[in-house]
C-alpha cells in the first residue's frame, strides 16, 4: 500500500535542516522549523514561498506555519528593539540605537530580512489575522516609543513641546521605512545619517 511522507517541506533548506532533528524533542523541531520559516517567507513571501518549502508534519498547513513564524518573529523583533532602547541610559542614545541596531540588520545579516515589513507589504490590512499579529506589534512598540519619549522630554533631552504619541507614530514610520531602504541594499553610512536626522528634529 502507498503510504504518504508525514510532511511535506517547503523548501530544500528548510527540509535539510529538519531532517537531522527528527530524534530530537518536538519542541526543539518546532523552534528550528520557526526559524527557518521566517528565513524562507521574510525572503520570498507567503505567495512566493514554494509548496515544496513547506513543513505540514507539525504545523498542519503551509498558513498555520506562516502565521505562526510571523506571529514568533513580530514578537521576538520587537522585544529587541525595545531592549535595545532600554540598554542605554540616555533617552536619545536608546531611540539611536533601537533605530540603528534593527534597521542596519539585513546588511549585515543579509538571510534575516524583515518578516513584518513584508506580510505588510505583501497583505496590507486584506488578512485579518495577519493584521491583528502585525499590529498587535506595533501597539507594543509605539507604547515602548511613547514611554521613552516622555523619559526624555522629562530629562530635557527631547522638546517638550512635542506630543509622544504623535512622535511615536513618526518614530515606528521612519523604523519600516529604514528597514525596507536596508533591505534594499541601503548604504549604512546612509541609513545612519537617516537616523541622526530623525533623532535631530525631536531635540530641544
Amino acid at each position: 500500500m502507498l503510504t504518504m511522507p508525514l510532511f511535506t517541506v517547503l523548501d530544500k533548506s528548510v527540509q535539510n535542516a529538519y531532517l537531522p532533528l527528527m530524534a530530537r524533542p518536538k519542541e526543539f523541531d518546532r523552534d528550528h522549523v520557526l526559524g527557518k520559516a521566517i528565513e524562507v517567507f521574510a525572503s520570498h513571501g507567503y505567495e512566493g514561498a514554494s509548496t515544496e518549502a513547506l513543513l505540514t508534519h507539525t504545523f498542519g498547513d503551509k498558513r498555520r506555519l506562516y502565521l505562526e513564524a510571523l506571529e514568533r518573529y513580530s514578537t521576538s523583533s520587537t522585544a529587541e528593539i525595545i531592549a535595545s532602547m532600554n540598554a542605554e541610559v540616555s533617552a536619545m542614545e536608546g531611540l539611536e540605537a533601537a533605530l540603528l541596531a534593527f534597521a542596519l540588520r539585513p546588511s549585515t545579516r543579509p538571510a534575516d530580512g524583515c518578516l513584518g515589513v513584508a506580510a505588510v507589504t505583501e497583505f496590507g490590512r486584506t488578512d485579518r489575522e495577519v493584521t491583528a499579529i502585525t499590529e498587535a506589534s506595533g501597539a507594543t512598540l509605539t507604547t515602548a516609543f511613547e514611554r521613552i519619549i516622555r523619559r526624555g522630554q522629562k530629562a530635557g533631552e527631547l522638546a517638550s513641546d512635542l506630543d509622544p504619541r504623535t512622535v511615536a507614530s513618526f518614530l515606528s514610520t521612519t523604523l519600516m521605512g529604514l528597514k525596507v531602504s536596508a533591505r534594499a541594499g541601503g548604504k549604512p553610512a546612509v541609513l545612519r545619517d537617516v537616523v541622526r536626522l530623525t533623532l535631530r528634529s525631536l531635540r530641544k
